[in-house]
């Protein structure tokens, strides 16, 4: 069968156009790879890995910014959590396998959590800040302030936790900040994985998730912080209130309300 030059010239083209198109591919692999450490030594990377460090991302440059929709991804993440550490007992009650069992738990905790958080607020802030002031007491404070058996540094995280719930009703604007700082800090430094997740998940326990402080955490930590009260400093918070239906600009108590 004889060629034409155009169809030579054809065949040139889509093999130079799938050349250029695999070499595009493999960078871009490459620097997922790179940047995204495999997960359980697989060249795959994880699904929802990607999906947590992108909310993890969303938390700490924008989590008291977005007003109820940054409660809402951080009661969400909490929620899932919960569901997804209760997989195993929803398969047990259910009688299903496991991975029907586990996007089950997970799809209703990150359900219940974002429709709590969005429509009870005052509710949500002062549990979420419960949460994440007891997970950062277990992490920084309760180690240096008991020194004795583990259920008092629980007890003592415990109470930082109801602190922290307080100062969200009170100073709600620099709460949020620290508290979706310290969030999407444990996600994008990966500090919390998959990995231990499916720890916790296994033992039924919090305490796979403790973790000791890195200095990838303490830098994101601090950059969210600075980056959120930049936002609300020059005013770019009311810019992106204004954007969303129903959302507003949080503020201390005491503080003087911006305008939109």
């Amino acid at each position: 069968m004889r060629t034409t030059a155009a169809t030579r010239l054809a065949v040139t083209v889509l093999d130079m156009g799938y050349a250029w198109s695999s070499s595009w591919y493999m960078c871009f692999r490459f620097a997922v790879v790179f940047y995204i450490p495999p997960i359980q030594n697989q060249c795959m990377v994880d699904a929802t890995m990607i999906v947590l460090l992108a909310a993890g991302a969303v938390l700490l440059f924008f989590g008291a910014a977005l007003s109820v929709y940054g409660v809402a991804l951080l009661g969400a993440i909490v929620g899932g959590g919960g569901g997804y550490l209760l997989a195993p007992t929803v398969a047990d009650a259910l009688g299903v396998a496991d991975p029907v069992s586990t996007a089950v738990a997970v799809g209703v905790g990150l359900l219940v959590g974002a429709v709590l958080a969005y429509s009870l607020m005052s509710v949500a802030i002062a549990a979420t800040s419960f949460v994440v002031g007891a997970y950062l007491g277990i992490l920084v404070l309760a180690g240096l302030l008991v020194d004795g058996p583990a259920y008092m540094e629980w007890i003592v995280a415990i109470g930082i936790g109801f602190g922290a719930a307080l100062l969200g009703l009170i100073l709600t604007k620099t709460t949020l900040i620290i508290t979706t700082a310290a969030g999407g800090a444990a996600l994008l430094s990966r500090s919390v994985t998959m990995g231990e997740l499916r720890d916790a998940q296994e033992a039924l326990s919090a305490d796979p998730l403790v973790f000791e402080i890195s200095l990838p955490f303490v830098a994101l930590f601090t950059l969210g912080i600075l980056w959120q009260f930049g936002l609300f400093r020059f005013g770019y918070v009311a810019r992106i209130a204004a954007l969303l239906p129903g959302a507003s600009v949080f503020q201390n108590r005491g503080d003087e309300p911006e305008t939109q």
